[in-house]
């Protein structure tokens, strides 16, 4: 019988090694993810104990088991007579307008970042790009204590208004439902519009070099190359972000619409997160502010996967 063929010892010893190093490696990346993985599950997924209320008759200060059970009571509700109904429909408008403007502003930052990039003046587009960026750390809070000082009635526009006699009389801007969706929206875009374009600096800096060396060559003048070269190279990052705008379509965020609600914009501003808000909080009715958050979690995930899915038949590529 002919023995076996060993490997060299000096062969098997540095694969040792080799295997040895990979495994380190991942104990170090493993340990630096830990923090976040707990983060994620103590905020993420511990809350969702909190989906049971949706399902009994809860009333604050009382105990959540000794609460009675209702099956899906609250689920049904928003459709259990046309008062709920017109109500939740209208918030169910309102939201999808919001997030509609917001999907159809999503390539702004896009566009931003490429011509930002194209300033070759560096201090100039650092600067800009803090400037454009710190907006997004900014409360809303003084975001509308600075809308208020320009657009109430006794604020900055209406005097320069009335200084250079265009009108007689202050307009209340900020009492009005006249739009109230665009107006929201270019908060939201002023707000976060340098921030979004970071993910795009961040692409750009990560496109081949060569290829516009190449297009210099070949005679491309500046816009030639932004649109052929850096677009496409961007495509793929905005595409991401798409699908995650999608699957977050219903989730618009509520302090900034809690901020500027009022009596006179009430009917439109008020998207589904507010909603919530209003029923859990100062309506005391948790069940069904409950009930109502985990039917946009679920059809939020639903998008994410159709999102994901079209893109993965549409583009050969997906998130996941």
């Amino acid at each position: 019988m002919t023995e076996a063929v060993r490997p060299p010892a000096r062969k098997t010893a540095k694969g040792n090694q080799l295997m040895n190093g990979r495994r380190r490696a991942g104990r170090i990346l493993f340990a630096m993810s830990a923090p976040f993985l707990i983060a994620t599950l103590l905020f993420c997924y511990v809350p969702m104990f909190g989906w049971l209320y949706s399902f009994v008759n809860y009333k604050a200060g009382f105990s959540l088991f000794s609460s009675r059970w209702v099956g899906l009571k609250y689920f049904a509700m928003p459709f259990s007579n046309f008062v709920l109904r017109d109500e939740f429909l209208r918030v169910m408008r309102n939201t999808l307008i919001t997030s509609g403007y917001h999907l159809l502003g999503s390539p702004l930052p896009l566009f931003f970042a490429i011509f930002l990039s194209e300033i070759k003046f560096v201090r100039y587009r650092k600067s800009v790009q803090i400037l454009t960026t710190v907006p997004n750390f900014v409360s809303w809070v003084i975001v509308y204590s600075v809308v208020h000082s320009l657009l109430s009635l006794d604020g900055f526009v209406n005097h320069f208004l009335q200084m250079l006699g265009l009108t007689a009389d202050p307009i209340n801007f900020m009492a009005t439902s006249k739009g109230v969706w665009i107006t929201q929206w270019g908060y939201g875009t002023w707000k976060g519009l340098g921030w979004a374009s970071i993910m795009y600096m961040s692409a750009i800096a990560g496109i081949d070099q060569e290829l516009y060396e190449a297009a210099s060559i070949d005679g491309a003048d500046r816009f030639q190359k932004m649109w052929h070269i850096t677009v496409p190279g961007l495509l793929g990052t905005y595409f991401v972000l798409l699908m995650i705008d999608i699957g977050h379509i219903l989730s618009n965020g509520m302090e900034q619409y809690y901020v500027f609600e009022n009596a006179m914009n009430h009917d439109k501003i008020e998207v589904l997160d507010l909603f919530v808000y209003n029923q859990g909080i100062s309506g005391n009715n948790i069940s069904y502010a409950t009930a109502v958050g985990m039917f946009k979690s679920v059809v939020s995930l639903g998008l994410l996967f159709f999102a994901n899915n079209l893109s993965k038949a549409v583009r050969g590529d997906s998130i996941f």
